[in-house]
């Protein structure tokens, strides 16, 4: 018999208890801030190798032949096996093995994850991911020039990598209730963008020192964030022996009740199992909605600067360094996507809907974008703008607050602990398409970036389409509403008139 979330999780050693009305406030907001500052610094690590690979290998900055050639003889000599001919194919090859281990091992974490205290799940893979991080940049100083080290340590830090998704959005979604889950998420979410807006103006700063130290240093902050996430985070109200009962803090530990779930629910604390999670009415849709938007999402995530510096707005080419400050664009438009999509699907208590319309917006999005964003300066940033907020808005909408809803599902009976495998399943799946995308764009850019385009508005539309069972069910459901309103409104006006 499996273990209660009492008997398997441990209060944080160093966390004095809230008491009182504002306990549970308290606790939130410690929730909130401690995750946030976890999952920015896994992606703060994720985005130093996209920032080191100009000085790995100095072909990268410059799109011409002959700036190439300039490049390599004359200004940087790069770093061996990446400054060959294939040195580019050499680091993508690291990367695509990175996301690849990623997605796989996230399915084993939701897993792990829902059978141990999350607080040390997420201890473990921030520390774990910082050491690996670390020894990938020790190569500097080891002058180690052997291809299979860094691809070794960089998937060793994408299968601890993992672990963070899966805990962050389990402990958020046990303390919080679905009504504002959505908003709440959604502004959370933006953690991803700053995460990996620090990443790359560290990783940038430190590269005068030498490349490695720009791996070193992100390493040392995600070493002492974990540290923190060990000492303070509460990974749920049942741990702190308080009740979330319609806002109300109860201390009484024997009447607790599970947060998230409907009243009358019997509390059960087995984790369920990996197919058993598939099987939740919603996951697999949500999960392959997720694999196409993903797809999407990663391929500007890792293409947009290299697309920008080698795209003419208003007839004149940017440079390497102007391209990556104005992608940034694209992830500010991401976080107001997150917010609207979770501020929406919470006033309309439509997930799918939602996710579904945000998807079939991103399609005229990424066509005007590709048409008219080369345009002028002003017409790329408010293209670029919008079509992140339709991009980004779905994919952050699902990973957080519809990961959270699917995995205290009613179906479960009251099982909370199911969280971070339903998480796991749905962000795993994501994260296949994530590395897919990047990897088809490669290939498909030498020939024609309006395939790569046209690339994207199919999954787009195949995203958004995957969800039309569900859309069409949260519309009848509506429906039903609305009409037993009206007849309820009926029958009391006429008792009224009687």
């Amino acid at each position: 018999m499996a273990k209660s979330h009492e008997t398997t999780s441990r209060k944080p050693p160093g966390l004095r208890l809230f008491k009182g009305a504002k306990a549970l406030r308290n606790y939130q907001t410690l929730v909130l801030v401690l995750t946030f500052l976890a999952y920015t610094c896994f992606h703060m690590t994720r985005k130093i190798t996209s920032i080191v690979k100009s000085e790995l290998d100095p072909q990268t900055k410059v799109g011409s032949a002959w700036g190439r050639l300039h490049t390599r003889n004359s200004l940087n000599i790069g770093w061996s096996p990446f400054n060959t001919a294939d040195g580019s194919t050499l680091l993508g090859e690291i990367d695509v093995a990175f996301l690849a281990v990623y997605s796989l091992g996230m399915f084993f974490a939701g897993h792990l994850g829902d059978r141990m205290d999350l607080r040390i799940v997420l201890t473990i893979g921030m520390i774990s991911t910082a050491i690996f991080t670390a020894l990938f940049g020790a190569g500097y100083w080891l002058n180690i020039h052997n291809f299979y080290y860094f691809l070794v340590f960089q998937m060793i830090a994408g299968l601890f990598q993992s672990s963070g998704w899966p805990s962050v959005v389990a402990v958020v979604g046990n303390w919080f209730g679905k009504s504002k889950r959505g908003l709440i998420m959604g502004i959370w979410n933006a953690h991803t963008s700053i995460g990996n807006i620090s990443g790359s103006l560290l990783a940038a700063s430190l590269l005068k020192f030498g490349w490695g130290w720009s791996f070193a240093i992100p390493s040392i902050i995600m070493a002492l964030a974990g540290l923190v996430v060990f000492f303070f985070l509460p990974v749920s109200p049942d741990v702190m022996e308080i009740d979330i009962d319609d806002g109300e803090v109860n201390s009484d530990k024997d009447t607790a009740k599970e947060p998230l779930l409907e009243p009358g629910q019997e509390v059960k604390h087995k984790a369920i199992g990996f197919l058993e999670a598939w099987r939740i009415p919603g996951v697999a849709p949500f999960a392959l909605c997720l694999f196409f938007s993903k797809l999407v999402a990663y391929t500007f995530l890792y293409w947009l600067p290299f697309y920008i510096s080698h795209t003419p707005i208003g007839n004149e080419y940017l440079s390497d360094a102007m391209a990556g400050s104005l992608s940034t664009v694209f992830d500010v438009g991401g976080v107001l996507g997150g917010v609207l999509a979770g501020h929406i699907s919470d006033r309309l208590n439509a997930r799918a809907i939602t996710a579904a319309s945000f998807m079939y917006c991103a399609i005229p999005a990424l066509f005007l974008y590709r048409t008219y964003g080369s345009m002028s300066m002003m017409s790329n940033i408010c293209l670029m703008f919008i079509t992140g907020m339709f991009v980004n808005g779905p994919y952050a909408l699902i990973t957080t607050a519809v990961s959270a809803d699917l995995g205290t599902h009613s179906s479960l009976n009251g099982n909370s602990r199911a969280l971070a495998t339903v998480t796991a399943i749905i962000d795993g799946t994501g994260s296949v398409g994530a590395a897919i995308g990047p990897l088809l764009t490669g290939y498909i850019s030498t020939e024609s970036w309006s395939a790569v385009f046209t690339m994207l508005m199919a999954a787009a539309l195949l995203a958004g389409l995957l969800l039309t069972h569900l859309v069409c069910a949260e519309l009848r459901g509506k429906l039903s509403s609305n009409v037993s309103k009206v007849v309820a409104n009926a029958q009391t006006t006429c008792s009224d008139q009687v």
